[in-house]
């Protein structure tokens, strides 16, 4: 076994990772080792949606934007922590004009403005964007600095487990977290696709930024690259909240991206096929509508009603023109998963019943004020509006000048994660800083963007606060202490370098159940009914053999946990709320109010409302020593009203 000594760890190289690399060298740390599978295969570098948003504090106009407000946004969604979104918010700038001088292109106007818009969930123009590529654009900016610092990164490695030295139980402790401090990782070894031994890396700081669980869906918008490793840190008994929250949305599959914006206000065509993508073609919104071209705006509010919401699954007399979008992924997963066909966006020519009496007002003029009323198809108009949104596809090789692109409801984000602190460092592991998705700052609706704000902010604060322990002399020879041999709860991970010929299809059928129990239509007795299977797979499971069953296992242990958080949450009467619709127990119900039923396939279901009340709870979830896991509701933390008087904060600043 490879033994290295580093000061601080960074495990994952998306831009939250990168990011807290250039921090901690920045601040004087540069005893650093950036350890990652592939410096090219994290999320951050693979997706995008035809203009990503980077979501900041407003720095354009005269439009009034304040901290306490953006602070104010975030808490709005829903299960938020106060203290959280007054952290993300008030470092949203300081982050942002990082990316700005490490030569991210962000559009100012000429007298330095940087300009705005509007995105979901955000109520001034606080989003920014420099095209389908925001974020691979800032990992590969980060890259170059992290490259011309020197900072060493040590690719092909997949983390195996946390190395964790936890402290005795307090008495009557056997329903709370355990608590400890992090002292490294181990690692596999890759070379030439095998496995080569094990790295064990001390360190007396562990970044944890290992991005979402983006292994654990069949329909994913995830890159097939990243699979996630929260479960490590879940095995090791880390707290984690908000697991739940997940958001889910419209997205490609044959090469994965999300089809928001300007692919939706386009206005394309949505047809299914049979399952041999070929024969019996049919627009099925018409299905829906009460005359040709009827739910035409729900098409184009998709586009900046992208994520899958609860609360836009209305009809009432057929459509409301500003309600009600979110009913097309419902159509979408008819078409896909109960009736087994498959779904197409075609670009080539118009829907039907393409109008402008169709389309309403708003609809229309935003196309007129783009230019593109009069073209005559949506290729012509997304050409006009954004054409790096088409040549975004043909760079993987798909045409949507001359084939329709096929789509389906995907898994995108987890809003939830593990639980930290202001710092970003885990609230019962200590020396352990989640940042990036990993990280569950947020609640049950966020801006869209804010994601990678609070990845480059938790980065910032990461680095921060082991910069300043480093200068106070707090952490010095940690690695040096006795430390056991080997954490005595994942002490069960094997050793031994076998094949695994079954790993392919025992990944593709974790995947297919946790789509199928855990996404956004949700049941209870179909999320009971996968935790059953899950936990008979993990009860005959051996002791992994090689690194993809290693990771299966993670994936499973993970599975296990989300699945038993949404059945917590089920078993709580949260009812449906942010990108999950929670469905009743009876069939066959009465649809005798378009609000509370939908139809799936000719059978009406029954939808649970949402209980309010819990918003202003946060969902934390552990992993006990004995294996057991546990919920429980904390109320959330309201936003702070600090001292701010400028003489008393800078007096605090000068005693530091």
């Amino acid at each position: 076994m490879e033994t290295v000594r580093v000061h601080t760890l960074i495990i994952g190289s998306g831009a939250a990772g990168l990011s807290a690399a250039i921090h901690l060298h920045r601040s004087g740390i540069t005893d650093l080792l950036i350890a990652t599978e592939a410096l090219q295969g994290g999320t951050s570098i693979n997706t995008g949606s035809d203009k990503q948003t980077y979501y900041k504090l407003s720095l354009c106009g005269a439009d009034a934007d304040s901290v306490r407000d953006m602070a104010e946004t975030y808490f709005a969604g829903g299960s938020m922590h106060g203290d959280l979104a007054l952290a993300e918010a008030a470092n949203s700038v300081r982050a942002f004009m990082n990316l700005t001088e490490l030569g991210l292109p962000f559009p100012a106007d000429e007298y330095g403005q940087f300009v705005g818009y509007k995105t979901d969930h955000d109520p001034r123009q606080r989003a920014t964007s420099i095209g389908p590529y925001t974020s691979r654009e800032m990992c590969r900016a980060m890259i170059r600095e992290v490259q011309r610092l020197g900072i060493p990164v040590r690719e092909n490695v997949f983390v195996r487990e946390l190395l964790v030295q936890y402290d005795p139980p307090a008495p009557n402790s056997v329903e709370l977290p355990v608590t400890g401090e992090v002292y490294g990782t181990e690692f596999y070894v890759m070379e030439n696709g095998s496995e080569a031994g094990i790295l064990r890396v001390l360190a007396e700081n562990v970044i944890f930024a290992v991005g979402g669980p983006g292994g654990l869906y069949q329909t994913s918008v995830y890159p097939t690259v990243h699979t996630g490793a929260i479960g490590v840190a879940l095995q090791a008994g880390a707290v984690a909240q908000n697991l739940p929250e997940s958001q889910f949305g419209l997205a490609s599959i044959g090469f994965r991206w999300n089809v928001s914006g300007t692919y939706m206000q386009c206005i394309p065509r949505f047809v299914s096929t049979a399952s041999d993508g070929s024969s019996d073609p049919r627009e099925f919104l018409e299905e829906y509508a009460h005359h040709p071209g009827e739910l035409l705006p729900l098409v184009f509010l998709k586009g900046y009603q992208w994520p899958f919401d609860s609360r836009k699954t209305q009809l009432h007399d057929g459509i409301v023109r500003n309600f009600g979008s979110s009913m097309i992924d419902i159509w979408v997963y008819v078409e896909t998963v109960l009736r087994g066909r498959r779904v197409w966006l075609d670009f080539r020519k118009d829907p039907v019943g393409l109008s402008r009496e169709n389309l309403g007002p708003e609809s229309w003029n935003y196309l007129e004020k783009s230019g593109a009323s009069a073209l005559e198809t949506p290729i012509a108009r997304l050409e006009k509006m954004n054409p790096a949104a088409i040549e975004m596809y043909a760079d993987h090789g798909i045409d949507i000048r001359s084939e329709m692109l096929e789509i389906a409801v995907c898994a995108q984000h987890n809003n939830g994660g593990l639980a930290g602190d202001v710092n970003w460092e885990s609230v019962n592991l200590r020396r352990l800083f989640p940042i990036g998705e990993v990280n569950g700052s947020h609640g049950v609706y966020r801006p869209g963007g804010s994601a990678l704000n609070s990845g480059q902010v938790g980065a910032l604060r990461a680095a921060q606060t082991v910069a300043k322990r480093s200068r106070n002399g707090s952490d010095q020879d940690r690695t040096a202490k006795d430390r056991p041999a080997k954490a005595a709860k994942t002490a069960v991970l094997g050793e031994n370098f076998l094949p695994d010929p079954n790993w392919q299809v025992k990944r593709r059928e974790l995947q297919q159940r946790m789509t199928a129990s855990g996404g956004f239509l949700r049941k209870k007795d179909l999320v009971e009914r996968a935790l059953s299977e899950v936990r008979r797979e993990r009860s005959l499971s051996l002791p992994p053999s090689c690194m993809e069953s290693q990771r299966n296992s993670w994936l499973l242990l993970t599975q296990e946990i989300y699945l038993d958080a949404i059945r917590f949450q089920l078993d709580s009467k949260v009812g449906s709320r942010g990108s999950a619709i929670t469905l009743t127990e009876s069939a066959g119900v009465s649809a005798s109010s378009a609000t509370s039923c939908l139809d799936l396939n000719g059978k009406q279901t029954e939808i649970v409302p949402e209980n309010e009340d819990f918003r202003n709870f946060v969902q934390e979830t552990w992993l006990a020593p004995n294996g057991t896991i546990h919920h429980r509701w904390v109320p959330r933390r309201p936003i702070p009203e600090p001292d701010s008087w400028f003489e008393n904060v800078w007096r605090k600043n000068r005693e530091v």
